[in-house]
């Protein structure tokens, strides 16, 4: 038995502690409105258990990673068994678009809301800003010729970096009337330039909302002309139905899908051997006013000489454990494996791994949702993750199908 001194101190501590609880579980609603609420009222990240740390102060993982998960046995012919996840940046604010550059050797990555394009550095790990005014780019790729294609909120338009440094508008209307915000974007050995547009961009935080009366801004309660003397003169005023596109080698541009065939389209993907077209239907976002996706992944047989595709079908409806995940930006691996990445409740949300035949076989959990993703690293090797303000990496036992 403890001495009655002791028992009196363990008494006053545990009083404190209650009282120091007590503090801390009070309605943060008490506090002022521009007051900044310490570390310690942060949830803890529940991805594991203890919960991990993130960083370059973190301790060393364990390997094989806890949170690369194998739920079936092909997925883990996927994977480098020491390899660990790892934060490599938390600088941005909504990253999205990532795809790497072969001739470059660095990673591009946009940040929608910032309006900003950064690039990972393969040889120094370092983030550089790239481009301080993409006008809230969203999608990235390169061509097989290596040249850089952006989708353009703001713009509401698709643009092409060539080799001598000009920008060509690969496409920004479509029967005469601008497009919505074009958000993935990913390119054909053809020459042909595959995108999704919906409406996620037209609102204030990604691009800019309608004129008034449009679907963005129906009560006309939003200021759309303030910010950028650009509205209005270059950037759309009013949106139209959701599309997915394709512009052929010589830039005409045709529908591959309307909005009734897929609504709220969003990323999208080839096969191995460009048989298969994957498109991601999402839900209602702002900007998405009217219409609602299913959360679901679609798939087409895709035909060198026709259009538009043939056989839709749904390849997987994005539930796991009784929830609805919702599927964002995916890329195809060289076995025909799609890596998704899917938002969601914490401990769920990150990266899933589907087979051909479009059964779930591994996830990647991490602390924020995943907005996209591609694989990089000279040998294509590095699944590089965007999710929130943070981009992850981690090598993999496969790679890349697409050209970034």
């Amino acid at each position: 038995m403890a001495p009655p001194r002791s028992r009196l101190a363990r008494r006053a501590m545990l009083k404190g502690i209650t009282a120091l609880s007590a503090t801390v579980a009070a309605p943060v609603l008490a506090r002022g409105a521009d007051e900044v609420l310490p570390d310690t009222v942060r949830p803890p990240d529940v991805t594991t258990n203890p919960p991990r740390q993130w960083g370059v102060n973190a301790p060393p993982v364990y390997t094989p990673d806890p949170d690369v998960l194998v739920i079936d046995r092909s997925f883990r012919d996927l994977l480098y068994g020491n390899a660990a996840l790892h934060r490599v940046w938390d600088k941005g604010t909504w990253l999205e678009g990532p795809a790497w550059s072969s001739q470059g050797r660095y990673l591009l990555f946009s940040d929608v809301v910032a309006s900003r394009q950064y690039r990972y550095l393969w040889e120094t790990g370092e983030v550089t800003v790239f481009r301080p005014e993409s006008y809230h780019a969203n999608g990235n790729t390169f061509d097989y010729q290596g040249r850089q294609i952006t989708c353009e909120h703001f713009l509401r338009r698709v643009i092409r970096w060539e080799h001598d440094g000009s920008a060509h508008v690969v496409a920004d209307k479509f029967e005469g009337r601008t497009l919505n915000s074009p958000n993935d974007v990913i390119a054909h050995p053809d020459g042909s330039i595959w995108f999704t547009d919906p409406g996620y961009g037209d609102n204030v935080a990604e691009g800019h909302a309608d004129m008034p009366g449009g679907e963005a801004n129906p009560d006309g309660h939003i200021r759309w002309k303030i910010g950028e003397e650009l509205i209005g003169t270059l950037g759309g005023s009013r949106r139209q139905a959701d599309h997915t596109f394709r512009v052929d080698a010589t830039g005409h541009l045709d529908v591959v899908l309307t909005q009734a065939q897929l609504p709220n389209p969003n990323g999208l993907c080839f096969s191995p051997d460009f048989s298969r077209l994957y498109v991601i239907s999402s839900g209602k976002q702002p900007g998405g006013h009217g219409h609602d996706g299913d959360q679901a992944v679609h798939v087409f047989d895709l035909h060198k000489e026709e259009l538009p595709l043939s056989n839709p079908r749904l390849f997987t409806n994005m539930r796991f454990e009784g929830v609805q995940m919702g599927p964002d930006g995916m890329k195809a691996d060289v076995h025909g494996n799609i890596w998704c990445g899917v938002s969601g409740p914490v401990g769920l949300c990150g990266v899933f791994v589907f087979n051909p035949e479009g059964h779930l076989i591994g996830r990647i959990r991490l602390p924020q949702s995943v907005s996209n993703l591609t694989f990089g690293g000279p040998k294509r090797d590095w699944l590089f993750m965007c999710a929130g303000d943070s981009l992850y990496r981690l090598q993999v036992n496969t790679q890349g199908a697409a050209p970034a």
